[in-house]
């Protein structure tokens, strides 16, 4: 049987996807979660039966709604709908997406434009935290059209501003979930960090990589990919995240080096089996946090490379990935750099497509369709 329901296909950052009212889908997750893989057309390397564009980038869904919350206009659920199995994962969350929902929020009715300028407050529903869209509405009116130019995006787009507000342990509610900035595992220095979203990071010489190898050759790597997977679902419990075998957090990042001086550092992003073109926006802030708190392997590289001197903190920090660059902004609270008030960046979104879209549900539900749900 098909069925249909309201849709906005838009850009958000470097990702893309369909954005959905949470009021035309069911209350259940797990029926939420069947819509979404017949959506996108999941269990298909190509998506060919939905709109996914077959690669993790493209197989994300957005679910917008007004907020109750007192100081949010809207709640954003984020889920990311994996390509080959038929699962649902609404743990993490997605800030490339979260771009597009300032614009969507004021497309669709649930915040009334302001002339120069929108402020969109919106509660993630994956981590329980507060962010600021800054939408430019000159004359009440969204334009999509704009100077601002992201990596990862070809031309030119409406440069918005996210700031991201108390990020700190969104997940296991410490910055250092393992109380050190430092652990070994399986002879491997890696820092554990929950700030946006939780990584794991290594330094990527010590798996004999120079940290600029490009995402498809990183993909074709597999006795390093096994490694680094066993050494992620080990700090996943670590972390109290428990079995990370069907989930997608915590995220692996290497760092190294950046090639150029401008840059902080050099990095390259896993989601979590394959390596990202550019870097997450959660992720990159997590890497951002972590270059100023002593220890962790992002601070001890950053000091190596002469970005920082030890004991320092940076405000601006600059991020090279596979297709550019990435630069945030980190405010810390009291001088601690373990303590982070907010941390800023500029992406750039686009309305591709606003219409309906039709599903067809399964006679029986699949009962390993939900990975996690949303906190």
């Amino acid at each position: 049987m098909m069925n249909s329901i309201p849709c906005m296909i838009m850009r958000g950052g470097t990702s893309r996807g369909p954005f959905l009212r949470m009021s035309d889908l069911p209350s259940q997750q797990e029926e939420q979660a069947e819509i979404l893989l017949s959506l996108m057309g999941s269990g298909h390397a190509l998506q060919i039966d939905g709109i996914g564009g077959g690669d993790p980038l493209t197989s994300k869904v957005a679910i917008v709604e007004r907020s109750s919350h007192p100081e949010a206009d809207v709640d954003y659920l984020f889920a990311q709908v994996d390509v080959l199995n038929r699962r649902v994962d609404f743990n993490p969350n997605c800030g490339n997406m979260l771009s597009a929902v300032g614009p969507y929020a004021i497309e669709t009715g649930l915040v009334e434009p302001q002339d120069g300028k929108t402020i969109v407050r919106v509660r993630n529903l994956n981590t329980q935290r507060l962010i600021e869209c800054h939408v430019p509405t000159p004359g009440c009116q969204i334009s999509y059209e704009g100077d601002t130019r992201i990596s990862g995006v070809p031309g030119s787009a409406l440069g918005i501003q996210l700031s991201f507000l108390d990020i700190v342990g969104t997940k296991t509610g410490a910055l250092l979930p393992t109380g050190e900035a430092s652990d070994t595992i399986d002879g491997i220095e890696v820092t554990c960090l929950d700030a946006a979203t939780p990584i794991m990071m290594i330094n990527a010489a010590d798996l004999g990589l120079s940290g600029r190898e490009s995402p498809a050759e990183l993909d074709d790597h597999p006795a390093m990919l096994e490694r680094l997977e066993l050494i992620r679902r080990q700090a996943g419990l670590r972390m109290g995240l428990g079995d990370v075998s069907e989930s997608v957090l915590p995220k692996p990042v290497l760092v190294s080096s950046p090639r150029d001086e401008a840059q902080t550092l050099c990095t390259r992003y896993f989601v979590p089996h394959r390596c990202h073109k550019a870097i997450a926006v959660t992720g990159a802030i997590a890497v951002a946090t972590a270059v100023s708190v002593p220890g962790t392997v992002a601070n001890r590289i950053a000091i190596g490379a002469g970005k920082l001197k030890a004991g320092g903190q940076l405000s601006q920090v600059s991020l090279e990935h596979p297709s550019g660059v990435i630069d945030l902004d980190v405010e810390h609270r009291n001088g601690d750099p373990c303590d982070i008030a907010r941390v800023s960046l500029i992406r750039t979104a686009r309305k591709i497509m606003s219409g309906t879209i039709f599903y067809s549900l399964p006679s029986t539900p699949s009962p390993d369709m939900l990975t996690s749900k949303a906190s």
